[in-house]
């Protein structure tokens, strides 16, 4: 399953969760976005010891900018509170694969 952020539940949900945490900086305008999208779900359904979340940065452009998310889509894992690896641009499902389990 995949969270919704915002401005509000960010740290809450991400920077206080002592799991691996993947968010995906998004806009719905955003051709590669959509193409990554689904890479995503199927990380949510195949990775339970993964959290994922979605981050709208045109909705919560206030954390976009927290993390100079200049470029979408970007992927962001973060442990214990800490960013530990950055994506930035489409990716293969089988190479977000690859990135989630060297990181699990």
């Amino acid at each position: 399953m995949e969270l919704t952020l915002t401005d509000k539940n960010f740290d809450s949900e991400v920077l206080a969760c002592p799991s691996l945490v993947l968010v995906d900086f998004y806009a719905v305008w955003c051709g590669p976005c959509a193409m990554i999208a689904p890479h995503v779900a199927a990380l949510a359904e195949e990775y339970p010891a993964l959290k994922v979340c979605r981050l709208d940065v045109d909705e919560a452009s206030g954390i976009a900018a927290r993390y100079a998310v200049q470029s979408i889509p970007t992927l962001m894992y973060f442990r214990g509170g800490q960013l530990i690896k950055t994506l930035v641009g489409y990716r293969t499902l089988a190479e977000l694969k690859a990135e989630t389990e060297a990181l699990l």
